[in-house]
């Protein structure tokens, strides 16, 4: 347990210092957007198309490893939809706070989950996310946008936004790594090259990232309802991870990053879905923010319950 303590230590000071850069004058809120645009659409790409073009993949390990991810996530999706009537009635959550709370337990944080995988685990392990971004990111989106557009209060241009989110640039990347690896054209040397230093700038950068979209000032909102949906996500989404590597017998390195996706806080981006959408975009922001703090003491213990510390 020590050693993963030790391991995830400089991922959360890194956060750390990105929310204390961000309250400085070194750089005003469109350098923060500018850095955040970088990793999205060029760095973390970059990082996962050099990782997949020169891994070796196993084809039945990958199936079952994808096998794990997809169990876990439409588990967690059946069982949020089955609950909602009950939400409603008990605790008074509506339809709207319903889309974010589907999202605050289903979506997850790619840049923090990068960026722990590769600094503990290097290369194999940014292998295994690569894949984990390709098999849970068009599920989860359609997923999402669809409840949205059924329970948000404002409607959207569906299509446009599902035509958004295809061109997502995660996916692409893990398309064309995947097509490098399968089709034996890999990467050239002089290309490698550049694709390792601009890659490894995403790791620092993303986490930076991170850190400063946390807004403390509304942690306090919502208080009841956010720690339901942090526990759900930070506890029972890495839980689902680990159920499913039993049943299809996955262990070891893949296991330790479905339990990592799990227990990574949701996606940043869902903010911006539920504003575009009509979810309720306040209690997401809160749901963010809360689930980044919880998960200083939620992600060690969890990886620590998969045998991390045996890898």
């Amino acid at each position: 347990m020590l050693s993963i303590i030790n391991a995830l230590i400089p991922v959360f000071l890194i956060i750390l210092l990105g929310f204390g850069l961000k309250r400085t004058s070194l750089f005003d809120e469109s350098a923060w957007t500018g850095f955040e645009n970088l990793c999205y659409f060029v760095l973390f790409p970059v990082l996962l198309i050099k990782t997949l073009a020169t891994a070796q993949l196993g084809s039945t390990e990958v199936l079952r490893f994808s096998l794990v991810l997809l169990f876990a996530i439409c588990t967690m999706s059946l069982l949020m939809l089955v609950s909602f009537p009950l939400m409603h009635r008990f605790m008074g959550v509506s339809h709207a706070a319903f889309t974010s709370l589907l999202q605050g337990a289903t979506r997850w944080h790619g840049f923090i989950a990068l960026s722990v995988v590769g600094l503990l685990y290097g290369d194999p392990g940014v292998t295994y996310m690569a894949i984990t971004m390709a098999v849970i990111i068009p599920p989860l989106n359609i997923i999402n946008v669809a409840v949205l557009a059924k329970f948000g209060e404002s409607k959207s241009d569906f299509r446009g936004v599902m035509r958004k989110l295809i061109r997502n640039p995660f996916i692409l990347a893990c398309l064309v790594g995947a097509m490098l690896n399968l089709t034996g054209i890999g990467l050239p040397v002089p290309f490698y090259e550049v694709f390792n230093i601009l890659g490894g700038g995403a790791l620092g950068l993303g986490l930076l990232t991170v850190g400063a979209g946390l807004q403390l000032s509304k942690v306090r909102e919502h208080r009841a309802l956010v720690l339901f949906g942090a526990m759900i996500r930070l506890l029972g989404m890495p839980l689902l991870m680990f159920s499913g590597a039993r049943i299809f017998g996955i262990d070891g390195l893949p296991l330790v990053v479905a339990v990592l996706a799990g227990a990574v806080p949701t996606a940043a981006s869902s903010y911006v879905l539920a504003r575009q959408m009509g979810g309720d975009a306040a209690l997401m922001a809160n749901l963010i923010t809360t689930q980044v703090l919880l998960a200083i003491v939620t992600l060690p213990t969890m990886m620590w319950l998969a045998g991390a510390s045996g890898i």
